[in-house]
């Protein structure tokens, strides 16, 4: 393992974590992917059987939450972000040329922006597969962004849409706005807006013990009332 961010400290498992709020939301679809390509754009698409046509790549990467743990060397396999956006929304979803913020929606609800510069990064995935397996409820079914140089809350599980818009109101970050940096780069550890990082640090290890056991508890839960 090489060194880690600033600020960041390495855990041994990849806990299901993120806002409480979401913790007893499940998407409804994970036996296959599909979702919406829509926003500022000429002809909105509905994605299935298409996404699987498009190249695959493995690579192994770090995620690093932005509550201050990383888990390292993750394996993931999927369809690189900027192949999906070359070979599929340009030529056929074709958004506006100013329509540069993208906006991902996941099942349970939870959303988050992104910089389309920042998506055509060679590392960004569209993930539906981690460690040789279909991603499990845990980790994102059936359909993940991988964004390894952004924090982890921007890599949103459970796709349902990616939407490409010109006005970065389109998107409400389900939070307090300032928790919620336009790009949370993790090699700039930008954990927050306007808030410096050496109070933003032990403020977010605070909530880790009580978010791990809250997603822990609530994924037990669905997972039995799912297999009765």
């Amino acid at each position: 393992m090489g060194t880690l961010p600033k600020g960041q400290r390495a855990i041994d498992d990849l806990p299901r974590f993120g806002l409480l709020q979401f913790q007893n939301r499940f998407p409804d679809r994970t036996g296959c992917v599909a979702f919406e390509v829509r926003g500022d754009v000429a002809n909105p698409l509905s994605v299935e059987a298409r996404f699987l046509e498009l190249p695959r790549t493995k690579p192994v990467s770090d995620l690093h939450c932005v509550t201050t743990w990383s888990k390292c060397g993750l394996e993931w396999s999927g369809v690189r972000f900027r192949d999906f956006y070359e070979q599929l929304v340009v030529p056929e979803v074709r958004p506006e040329a100013d329509a540069r913020l993208v906006v991902f929606r996941g099942q349970d609800g939870n959303r988050a922006s992104l910089p389309l510069e920042d998506l055509l990064a060679d590392d960004v995935l569209l993930a539906d597969t981690l460690d040789g397996q279909p991603l499990s409820v845990a980790h994102g079914a059936p359909l993940r962004l991988v964004a390894p140089g952004h924090y982890g809350y921007k890599n949103i599980k459970h796709l349902k849409a990616i939407e490409f818009w010109r006005d970065a109101r389109r998107c409400r970050y389900p939070a307090p706005g300032f928790l919620d940096h336009p790009r949370a780069r993790v090699g700039h550890e930008e954990r927050a807006v306007g808030l410096p990082n050496w109070l933003m640090r032990p403020l977010y290890r605070l909530i880790i013990p009580s978010t791990r056991w809250a997603s822990r508890t609530f994924l037990e839960r669905h997972l039995r009332k799912r297999d009765r």
